[in-house]
């Protein structure tokens, strides 16, 4: 899993943590983190992680914003967007800008954990068809 980047997206210096040590826990040791969208799209057009997981409430730039920009810039970047807000609007507008998915938070580590494996089973997968 050394290969796998990943970015941590969210306001919060505690959840940041969080997610660092369950992504370091099952293995992932190339960790980027941003505390807003601002920050997010800057290290997605300059770093390219595979994943992204994306708080939605953030100041400066809210995480809807920054889904927008990256999928522009750098539409093979999988995104995660994370709200502790049940608002079915946002969940909408995530998946229809791009979002591959989206979770409540607090996160669990089995749903971290589920969606590392989905996507690097999809990546074998993708990698073996030639």
């Amino acid at each position: 899993m050394k290969a796998l980047s990943i970015l941590v997206c969210d306001d919060s210096e505690l959840i940041r943590m969080q997610m660092n040590e369950v992504l370091r826990s099952i293995g992932v040791k190339n960790i980027l983190e941003a505390k807003d969208g601002e920050e997010a799209v800057k290290i997605c057009v300059e770093k390219e992680p595979q994943l992204v997981f994306m708080d939605i409430i953030m100041p400066n730039k809210d995480g809807i914003a920054a889904l927008k920009q990256i999928k522009q810039k750098t539409p093979h970047i999988k995104v995660i967007m994370a709200s502790s807000s049940s608002g079915h609007s946002h969940l909408r507008k995530s998946l229809l800008l791009g979002a591959h998915t989206f979770i409540k938070k607090p996160i669990s580590e089995v749903v971290i954990r589920d969606i590392i494996y989905n996507h690097l089973d999809e990546q074998s997968k993708s990698s073996t068809k030639v």
